[in-house]
């Protein structure tokens, strides 16, 4: 039996599919959905086996996809074939865990036992220490990584010739957008590639982890992939480290987003300075001054996280598009199974700060269902107190029905 050139186990890639699978996503550019990459798992795992240890496998191109975004305009995903992100996964795998050791522990974005809300919550602790923040946003980071410096940062973490080999060829992997046309690649990493999380991680330990630690060890930051804050003591440091970032990025050839960049004052009830600027975003929540009970039941305010603007319209969006008025032919049970997956994961993030902040939200909800009701039932319609009534009885009597019944938030 001929040896293969690199040493890839079989159980590896099978587990790499185990992952893929979990994660499920679209069909790439050949139109195969996992469904029907299963249907000779076999035979397709091997394959990506005998080429990926032979040195053969070259990745087919990635399908370009335009996703609208909130604030307007649309950023480019990228879907790989399930076979390659199957590949990708194997890859990953063997190259993770001796990166992950040098992270530091303020990334906290597409990392083992690391999430946003724990990205959240350490913010909170440290604007109350320090005035100022900086809020920067990395401007088209998927798109604009520069391969050469990023492949020097793979080179010191493996000495693998197989993993280098394959991220070279997933770097220049071509676009193929939704009218056929083919896009060779110069920079950046597909944002929907397995791998990519990864790799923009790595490239912005360097770029801007490392960088600040050495040149402000006394300005602590939070990081989630490309979005992330630094926390001063004053707004002198603020606008002298905010220009030497700009230049850091130069040399790593990215560059701020100049609308989602800028210095803010934290103002709460003991920092009482003027300044124009004084919340920000992060990870859908806006940190505020906030007139609330401070733990000895006193009013007070206090500079805290809440779910923001954007992200409490985003949901009702969403349940509005769902158009529940319209579904009267359905038993309320039936509403409740399409609605609460929805609404339960948004509280489930947005309630760990704030809770109150979500009221508002929650209460359109409701009468979105007092509407269904009038839609249902003839005895309510025009009678829009009485179909409050009405849901306000089932409320009592199933407050687990709904997932914002739980809080209290009732008809």
């Amino acid at each position: 039996m001929v040896s293969k050139p690199y040493a890839i186990s079989k159980q590896a890639v099978f587990e790499a599919y185990k992952r893929v699978r979990v994660n499920r996503g679209s069909a790439g550019i050949d139109g195969q959905s996992i469904e029907d990459f299963e249907k000779d798992l076999k035979g397709n795992l091997y394959k990506i086996w005998n080429r990926m240890s032979s040195g053969s496998y070259f990745p087919p191109p990635v399908k370009a996809v335009e996703i609208p975004k909130k604030a307007g305009g649309s950023r480019r995903l990228g879907i790989p074939t399930v076979g390659d992100r199957v590949a990708q996964m194997v890859a990953k795998m063997y190259l993770e865990p001796s990166i992950e050791r040098i992270f530091h522990e303020d990334s906290y974005g597409y990392r083992p036992n690391k999430s946003a809300v724990d990205a959240i919550g350490k913010a909170r602790q440290r604007c109350w220490k320090y005035d100022f923040v900086i809020e920067f946003d990395i401007k088209g980071l998927f798109d604009n990584i520069d391969h050469t410096l990023l492949m020097k940062a793979v080179e010191k973490h493996t000495n693998e010739a197989w993993i280098l080999l394959y991220i070279n060829r997933w770097l220049k992997t071509p676009f193929v957008t939704e009218n056929g046309e083919c896009v060779e690649r110069a920079s950046g990493t597909p944002q929907g590639g397995v791998i990519s999380p990864l790799l923009a991680n790595l490239f912005l330990h360097y770029a801007f982890d490392v960088w600040i630690i050495r040149h402000y060890p006394n300005a602590p930051f939070e990081r989630y992939a490309d979005d992330a804050i630094i926390h001063c003591d004053s707004e002198e440091r603020a606008e002298t480290l905010l220009r030497h970032l700009n230049k850091r990025l130069a040399e790593c050839k990215l560059e701020l987003h100049p609308q989602k960049t800028r210095i803010v004052y934290c103002k709460d009830k003991d920092r009482t300075g003027e300044y124009p600027t004084t919340e920000f975003d992060f990870l859908g929540y806006t940190f505020k001054k906030v007139f609330m009970k401070d733990r000895t039941g006193r009013l007070q305010f206090n500079f805290i996280p809440s779910v923001s603007k954007k992200s409490a319209k985003a949901l009702r969006e969403k349940v509005k598009q769902m158009e529940i008025h319209l579904m009267s032919g359905s038993k309320i049970e039936m509403i409740a199974e399409r609605l609460n997956p929805v609404v339960r994961g948004w509280m489930n993030y947005f309630g760990k700060f704030n809770k109150s902040a979500m009221k508002f939200t929650l209460d359109c909800i409701n009468r979105i269902l007092v509407k269904w009701a009038m839609c249902k039932y003839k005895r309510f319609r025009g009678r829009e107190h009485r179909a409050r009534e009405w849901m306000r009885e089932i409320a009592k009597r199933e407050p687990n029905m709904f997932a914002h019944w739980t809080l209290m938030i009732l008809p």
